[in-house]
């Protein structure tokens, strides 16, 4: 018999957090009813119960009550927090989707079911493609397009240059490192532990990489492994990093900036700023903010790229998986912890 009313646990935000990182005082789960009967669900809508939510850094700064920084629009304090996510479709009032559809939406709520226009949904997603769920969140994600284009599309790598990753372990920086050697770059990766130093020479190819938490001085670091300059620095830090770079950019360098994780638990008085910013102008430096949603138009080249990479076994990734929409604030949480490492994914219901 099919299920009319379901209880939903989703996730709210019950306060601003303008500095360190949010808790359980900030985020409050709660259980709602929604029917899923068709004649509750308004006409191009579909009824979805969700498999994996994406936890990505960028969530972080719409918790803080203040617009700066990534200037993405603030969650309404008391409504859901929403995410990317995979669903699986249970009830269609939209002839182009049928029960049982897998589909990925850039802002699905964080909750277990909901309703939402079908206009929303990103594409549908082949089961059998050889492709596990997860991967649509990470590779196939946010994280692995704005690796692809920072590196391919602004950054440019070409065979020879020497790229320099930040956070290299992360969510982005695995799989940027990847692409970067698969152009025929060189490719150094700066993490937060010996073990994580390791996994992406190990795993991810890269030629090299540091513990940033064992050196003291960041511009000998840069001189060591960097002999003959940096042509692509994926920013995804900021702060000292950044300054240390800057001192060993070549003319002409690329600096495509993803994110700055390092001052996202920082209202902006209190972020540390760099000093050396004219090695910009006497280098002819490109350094250019970018957000995933200025280049769409590039997705579905991106898409097929990827599943290239994926399917041929050259691109990998590490996928950590919490189990249950419970855990949402400490999956969040640990985004922010030295020992994280890959893509942080909730598994809110076990697919078929």
């Amino acid at each position: 018999m099919a299920v009319n009313v379901v209880e939903s646990k989703e996730w709210y935000l019950a306060g601003y957090a303008a500095d360190g990182v949010p808790t359980t005082d900030h985020l409050t789960l709660r259980s709602v009813p929604l029917s899923l009967s068709l004649d509750s669900i308004p006409d191009a809508h579909v009824a979805v119960q969700l498999l994996f939510i994406s936890v990505d850094p960028y969530l972080r700064t719409r918790m803080s009550g203040q617009e700066d920084g990534l200037y993405f629009p603030q969650f309404s304090l008391n409504q859901v927090i929403t995410a990317f996510g995979v669903g699986r479709v249970m009830r269609s009032k939209d002839e182009k989707y049928s029960e049982g559809d897998i589909v990925l939406n850039a802002f699905f709520p964080v909750a277990e079911y909901c309703v939402v226009p079908s206009s929303v949904l990103i594409r549908k997603i082949d089961p059998e493609a050889g492709i596990p769920l997860p991967e649509y969140l990470s590779c196939l994600g946010v994280p692995g397009f704005a690796a692809w284009v920072g590196i391919e599309v602004l950054g440019e790598a070409k065979p020879g240059s020497n790229a320099f990753i930040s956070a290299a372990a992360g969510g982005v920086g695995m799989v940027a490192g990847q692409l970067a050697k698969l152009k025929g770059c060189r490719v150094i990766g700066s993490t937060g532990s010996d073990a994580k130093v390791r996994l992406i020479k190990e795993e991810f190819g890269y030629d090299d990489a540091f513990n940033y938490n064992k050196e003291v001085d960041f511009d000998a670091t840069l001189s060591k492994y960097f002999p003959n300059g940096i042509d692509i620095y994926l920013e995804n830090v900021g702060s000292k990093m950044l300054e240390a770079v800057l001192n060993h950019v070549n003319p002409h360098a690329r600096i495509p900036v993803c994110g700055m994780i390092s001052q996202y638990n920082q209202i902006w008085t209190e972020r540390e700023g760099v000093r050396n910013l004219l090695n910009i102008v006497g280098k002819e430096v490109r350094m250019e903010g970018f957000l995933v949603g200025s280049y769409l138009d590039r997705f579905a080249d991106f898409t097929v790229e990827m599943e290239g990479y994926l399917k041929q076994g050259k691109i990998s990734s590490k996928i950590k998986i919490y189990e249950g929409i419970q855990s949402f604030a400490e999956s969040l949480g640990s985004l922010f912890s030295s020992s994280n490492f890959g893509k942080v994914v909730i598994e809110v219901n076990k697919p078929r």
